[in-house]
C-alpha cells in the first residue's frame, strides 16, 4: 500500500470510531495500555463523573431559596411556590427549613436523605462574563479570564498523577488503562484537552472498527506492522481499547437494582458510564453534557421548559445511583454550568444570563444533607450588579477539594494554575 494512502486510510479508520485525529496523537505517545487480562485483576479505583449543564441553568428555581421573600417579589410568575399542603406537588421540595428543590428533582430527594446529595449555592466563576462560550471555557481551563489556556483542567489532573508520558505508570505501579479518561460526547470536552491521552465517543456502540470478518484481521495486521509511524503505534492501541471493551460485553448490559434510565441521550449516556465503571476497564474521570438550559423564553415555574430538563437530569443520575449501588462508596458525581440566571424574571417569562450558579456533588463519602455555600440574599443591595445572585464560592474551591479529597490528586497548583487559594477555602464536602 502506499505509504500516503496507508496514512490517510488509519486515520480515517480512527474517525470512524468517534475518536478525533488528536486521539492519534496523543495515544501514539501515551502511556501503554493495560491488556484485558491485566485490567480483569486490577483493583477498583475511585471515579469522579462530571456533568455540564450547558447554557447556564437557573440556580434559583434548581436549588430554591423559598424562605428569602424577594425570590417571590422578584419572580411573581415563575417562582417555585412555597413548600406546603396547599401547594401540593407544585411547591419546592423543602431540604433544611430555608432551601427546596424544584419539584422536578424530586428523584433526588432520597438521595439527600441518605446523605449522598449536597448542593452548593451561590457558585461560580468569578469573571464577570456573561458570553456562554467564554464561561464555559473558564470552567472548563479551570482558568477564568484566561483565555490562553490550552489544556482542561481534568486533563492536567490526569497529567500530574504519570500517564502523559511514555512508559509512565500510576504510584501503586501499574499501567493506567486506555479508559482512564472517557467523555460520551461527539468531540473531546475542553475539561479533558490536553497531553493526557483522553477518549471521546458518542456511545459505547460507536466505539468499534467498520468492518468485520478477515477484513479487521488484515486492517489490524497493517497496523501492527512496523514500528516508525506514528499511525502503527495508535492503530495498535485502538485494536488493544476494541478488544477491551468487546470483553466487557456492553450490548449485553443491564442495569441492575431496579434501575430504570431515561430513554434520553442524557440517560443513555450516564447508563454507559455505569456499564463502563461496573466492567471494571480503569474508569478513574468521565464526562457528559446536557444541553438546554438557556431559558430566555417561557422558562415555567413547576412545569414548563426548565422542568422538563430537571426531570431528565433528576432521573438519569438517580438511576446512575441506583445502578451502581455500592459502587457508589467509590464514585461521586458533580455537577456544573457555566453561570446562573437574572434573579429578576424578564418580559418573556424567562430569566437572561447572570451570576452565580448551583451545583451538586453526590457520592458514597460526601458529607450531605447539607446546602454549602454563603447564602448572600436577594435584596437589591445584595445583588451582583444590581441584578444577579452575587457569588460567594470560587467553583475551583469545589473542584480542588473534590480532586483531592476524591482522587487523592496532588499538585494542586497546577491543575488549577493562579488559583492562590487553599485548604482553607474549601467547603468541606467530603
Amino acid at each position: 500500500m502506499d505509504r500516503r494512502v496507508f496514512m490517510k486510510s488509519g486515520a480515517l479508520a480512527l474517525v470512524t470510531m468517534g475518536l478525533s485525529p488528536s486521539f492519534l496523537r496523543r495515544t501514539a505517545f501515551g502511556a501503554e495500555l493495560l491488556s484485558g487480562a491485566a485490567l480483569k485483576g486490577a483493583s477498583r479505583g475511585k471515579t469522579l463523573i462530571c456533568l455540564f449543564q450547558r447554557g447556564a441553568a437557573d440556580a434559583l428555581n434548581v436549588v430554591v431559596p423559598h424562605g428569602e421573600a424577594a425570590y417571590y417579589r422578584l419572580r411573581p410568575n415563575i417562582a417555585i411556590p412555597r413548600p406546603s399542603l396547599a401547594a401540593g406537588p407544585a411547591g419546592a421540595i423543602d431540604l433544611d427549613g430555608f432551601f427546596g428543590l424544584h419539584p422536578s428533582l424530586s428523584p433526588l430527594k432520597p438521595l439527600w436523605d441518605r446523605g449522598l446529595l449536597a448542593p452548593v449555592h451561590a457558585v461560580g466563576s468569578p469573571s464577570a462574563t456573561r458570553s456562554h462560550f467564554d464561561a464555559q471555557d473558564y470552567m472548563e481551563t479551570g482558568t477564568p479570564d484566561q483565555k490562553g489556556t490550552r489544556d482542561g483542567w481534568l486533563n492536567r489532573y490526569l497529567a500530574v498523577q504519570g500517564t502523559c508520558e511514555a512508559g509512565c505508570t500510576h504510584t501503586d505501579g501499574t499501567k493506567p488503562s486506555p479508559f482512564r479518561a472517557v467523555a460520551m460526547t461527539q468531540q473531546t470536552p475542553r475539561m479533558l484537552e490536553g497531553p493526557a491521552p483522553t477518549i471521546a465517543m458518542n456511545s459505547l456502540d460507536e466505539f468499534s472498527v467498520r468492518a468485520a470478518g478477515p477484513a479487521a484481521d488484515r486492517l489490524e495486521a497493517l497496523y501492527r506492522t512496523g514500528s516508525a509511524d506514528v499511525v502503527h503505534a495508535a492503530g495498535g492501541e485502538m485494536f488493544e481499547a476494541v478488544k477491551i471493551l468487546k470483553a466487557a460485553n456492553p450490548q449485553k448490559y443491564l442495569p441492575q437494582n431496579n434501575a430504570v434510565y431515561p430513554n434520553s441521550q442524557f440517560g443513555t449516556r450516564l447508563k454507559q458510564i455505569a456499564q463502563l465503571i461496573k466492567s471494571d476497564v480503569g474508569l478513574e474521570v468521565a464526562f457528559a453534557d446536557v444541553g438546554g438550559w438557556d431559558t430566555h423564553v417561557n422558562q415555567g415555574a413547576s412545569t414548563g421548559q426548565l422542568a422538563g430538563r430537571l426531570d431528565d437530569l433528576a432521573k438519569s443520575i438517580a438511576s446512575l445511583v441506583t445502578d451502581l449501588g455500592d459502587r457508589m462508596a467509590d464514585v461521586t458525581i458533580m455537577t456544573m454550568s457555566e453561570f446562573g440566571r437574572t434573579v429578576r424574571q424578564n418580559g418573556n417569562g424567562g430569566t437572561d444570563h447572570g451570576h452565580a450558579s448551583a451545583l451538586f456533588v453526590i457520592g458514597g463519602d460526601v458529607k450531605g444533607r447539607k446546602v454549602y455555600g454563603r447564602w448572600p440574599g436577594l435584596e437589591p443591595e445584595q445583588l451582583y450588579e444590581g441584578r444577579d445572585l452575587a457569588l460567594t464560592t470560587d467553583f475551583r474551591s469545589v473542584f480542588s477539594e473534590v480532586a483531592a479529597k476524591h482522587l487523592g490528586a496532588t499538585r494542586l497548583n497546577t491543575v488549577f494554575p493562579g488559583y492562590s487559594a487553599g485548604t482553607g477555602d474549601w467547603l468541606g464536602l467530603l
